[in-house]
């Protein structure tokens, strides 16, 4: 006979006490730890134990006693269903408060290394409509909510253009209005739906791998260039053009309109051939008079304004002047390089991907820069001592890894080239705060600078300078 489940419990009057990891909060009940999302420190809930482990619980917030003096209304009428901008209802006050925390816990638990003062985290002019880039989804399978479940709402079409709901991997939530980008955005978007919606195109069945429409990418640029990207699943040449002038006639605001057609298992367009409707085949990007090639592949810092604030901090932090040699690992499309190059000597990016290091290449013919070199490959197989014995020992190494942080051999490369000077931009804190242990040896960190570069989310980019012993 099975096992009857015992029902998880409900706790009440709970008093919601700090941050945790990945935008959850956290309370204690009895010594045992409780993961909530979509609640904030100061807040007074009941909660419905959602899961139970023997040293920590997750639950939801079903009734709230008090609210918090922090929290604030959310703004987008999504919140709470979209994976994005959890923390949206937190004071922006508060959220960077958290993301400092954040970074002094990470570095100081798991680095375990002696460390100066962090600076205050340099939060983010805009907090709402802030992105660059966003990708959205069509979907045959709209993602019904609990209310409308409950309303027993019936829908005239179930297919949706949104945001794929976090552990639905073929589920689409419907987005109205995101305060992501800009209003340009939500137009296009609201528009591309209602077009195919009264037009008959098939939406994208992701489990059944058929459909007409799959993504569409949107970029934006602080020079007011505008790209968007239709992605079909199938090439019908009469019903995409027809959607694509429709898109060009009711949007003339867009300077670059391409399209992909992509019939692959997987979302990914790196290895797609990109055709051009109408416009130009890219926008640019500018900085302090320097401009950047943004192709439909590229990429580029989504939050273009701290992008830069994050670059004046690497910069400063490299303390450059005009004779040093300076390696830029994972230089991506070279944006660090050639923002740097003007005050060093020469500048060697290395990146993985190839067609990344082909805007590199473009972005420094773009803007006169003769004294840059860029490598692709594979950074462990690149940064050895026979590439650093050819090159040249850098007097300073600039790295930027992914959130999984620099391997190990890598790491070992560059205390074998014997940098003065270090700077380590990350997206993720824990992992470098690892790397940071690692290199503690011969190097000693002396400057720390937090910067927020998504607002209302726990994400948080941290750049610290080490100073070789």
């Amino acid at each position: 006979m099975a096992k009857t489940k015992k029902p998880l419990p409900i706790l009440t009057n709970v008093i919601i006490t700090d941050i945790a990891a990945e935008g959850k909060a956290i309370a204690k009940v009895n010594d045992m730890v409780v993961f909530v999302p979509f609640v904030v420190p100061g807040d007074v809930v009941d909660l419905q134990v959602t899961r139970k482990k023997s040293h920590f619980m997750e639950a939801r917030a079903i009734k709230f006693h008090c609210y918090s003096d922090n929290r604030r209304t959310a703004v987008c009428e999504h919140f709470g269903i979209c994976g994005g901008c959890k923390w949206q209802i937190l004071l922006y006050s508060e959220q960077i408060r958290y993301k400092q925390k954040q970074v002094v816990d990470n570095l100081t638990r798991i680095g375990k290394i002696e460390l100066p003062d962090i600076s205050p985290i340099k939060g983010s002019a805009r907090t709402e409509f802030y992105r660059n880039k966003l990708e959205f989804t069509f979907s045959n399978k709209r993602w019904r909510t609990n209310e409308e479940i409950a309303e027993g709402k019936v829908f005239d079409t179930m297919n949706a253009v949104g945001f794929h709901i976090p552990g639905q991997f073929d589920k689409v939530l419907d987005i109205n209005k995101c305060w992501l980008q800009t209003e340009d955005s939500n137009e296009i978007r609201n528009e591309v739906r209602h077009y195919a919606l009264e037009k008959g195109l098939t939406f994208f069945d992701l489990r059944n791998q058929e459909g007409f429409l799959r993504t569409m990418m949107i970029r934006t640029s602080s020079t007011g260039e505008l790209m968007v990207i239709m992605v079909f699943f199938h090439e019908d040449k009469k019903a995409q053009d027809a959607l694509l002038q429709h898109i060009a006639y009711k949007f003339p605001q867009i300077t670059s309109l391409l399209y992909i057609i992509n019939s692959k298992a997987n979302d990914t367009i790196t290895d797609q051939e990109v055709f051009v409707f109408k416009g130009n085949e890219c926008i640019y990007e500018e900085m302090e008079g320097l401009k950047f090639k943004i192709g439909p592949k590229s990429f580029y810092q989504t939050n273009s304004e701290q992008a830069y604030e994050l670059y004046k901090v690497t910069r400063s932090f490299a303390k450059l002047t005009g004779n040093e040699l300076v390696y830029d690992l994972y230089t991506g499309t070279g944006t660090i390089a050639n923002f740097i190059a003007h005050q060093a000597r020469q500048v060697i990016g290395i990146e993985y991907v190839p067609e990344a290091i082909e805007d590199a290449f473009v972005n420094s013919k773009l803007n006169n820069i003769n004294n840059t070199l860029f490598y692709s490959g594979d950074m462990k197989d690149i940064l050895n001592a026979a590439f650093i014995q050819k090159h040249g020992k850098p007097d300073v190494i600039i790295t930027d890894p992914p959130r999984a942080g620099m391997h190990v051999d890598v790491i070992n490369a560059i205390i074998f080239a014997e940098p003065k000077r270090i700077v380590y931009v990350s997206c993720n804190p824990a992992t470098q705060a690892r790397d940071l242990n690692l290199l503690d040896s011969n190097y000693k960190v002396t400057a720390i600078q937090p910067v927020d570069m998504f607002p209302h989310t726990h994400h948080v980019e941290n750049v610290v300078l080490l100073e070789r012993k």
